[in-house]
């Protein structure tokens, strides 16, 4: 399991916390990204990333 250990880090990113405090601080910016979800454990993890990538780039200007 030392692979699978790898992948798992005690720091991980919660994107509904990012997106609450998105709302809170930049609450015009928020609203914007459009989720599909269609609850399919793959796919929801491929639009928690999608995302963040959207946060990073219009809430943080990194």
């Amino acid at each position: 399991m030392p692979v699978l250990e790898e992948f798992c880090h005690y720091r991980n990113i919660d994107v509904s916390s990012i997106r609450e405090l998105g709302k809170r601080w930049y609450f015009e910016d928020v609203d914007n990204f459009q989720k599909r979800s269609n609850h399919r454990a793959l796919d929801d993890i491929r639009e928690s990333i999608e995302e963040l990538r959207y946060y990073r780039k219009n809430l943080f200007k990194l």
